[in-house]
C-alpha cells in the first residue's frame, strides 16, 4: 500500500459521483423520475427526436435497459415513439408537451445543485476543474478500452 485510500483519485471521483447521485435521485423522486429518465429528458430536449440506441449510449446504460426506460416513460406520456423516415424497425422517441413541462419543473430544481458547486470555486478554479475532471474522464476510458481479462491462476 502506498497511500490512505483517501487519496486515490478513483476513491475520490467515486465520492462524488455517489454524493450527486444521491442528490439528484432525492430531487427527482419527488417528480416520480429516475436519474435514466432525467436524462433521456434532458437529452430529447436539447437534442430532438433519437433512437432508443443513441439515447442508451449517451445515457450510458444497455440498448435493453433503454426499451424498459423508454416503454415506461411512454406509458407515462413523457415521450413518443414514432418509426424512422429512414430505417423502418428504427423508433425514434421525442418529448410530449407533458415531458417537456416535468422537465422544466425538475431542471428548476437540478440546476440549484450546478449554482452551488459554481459558486463553490472561483471563476479560474470552475475552469480548471471542469479541464481536470475532463482529462480524468479521458484517461477512465482509455484504461476501460485497454482493459484485459486478469490471467488465470
Amino acid at each position: 500500500m502506498e497511500a490512505p485510500i483517501e487519496n486515490d483519485l478513483c476513491t475520490r471521483i467515486r465520492r462524488s459521483e455517489q454524493a450527486l447521485m444521491a442528490h439528484h435521485e432525492a430531487v427527482l423522486r419527488a417528480y416520480g423520475l429516475t436519474m435514466t429518465q432525467y436524462t433521456v429528458l434532458l437529452f430529447l430536449s436539447r437534442e430532438g427526436g433519437m433512437s432508443g440506441a443513441q439515447l442508451a449510449r449517451s445515457c450510458g446504460v444497455t440498448q435493453q435497459s433503454m426499451s424498459s426506460v423508454l416503454t415506461n416513460m411512454e406509458t407515462k406520456e413523457l415521450i413518443r415513439r414514432e418509426t424512422s423516415p429512414v430505417h423502418a424497425k428504427v423508433q425514434i422517441a421525442t418529448l410530449t408537451d407533458e415531458g417537456q413541462t416535468l422537465l422544466d419543473r425538475a431542471y428548476q430544481e437540478v440546476i440549484i445543485l450546478e449554482r452551488a458547486l459554481t459558486e463553490a470555486f472561483t471563476p479560474s478554479e470552475h475552469a480548471s476543474l471542469c479541464e481536470l475532471l475532463e482529462r480524468a474522464t479521458t484517461v477512465l476510458i482509455q484504461q476501460t478500452r485497454h482493459t484485459t481479462t486478469p490471467p488465470a491462476t
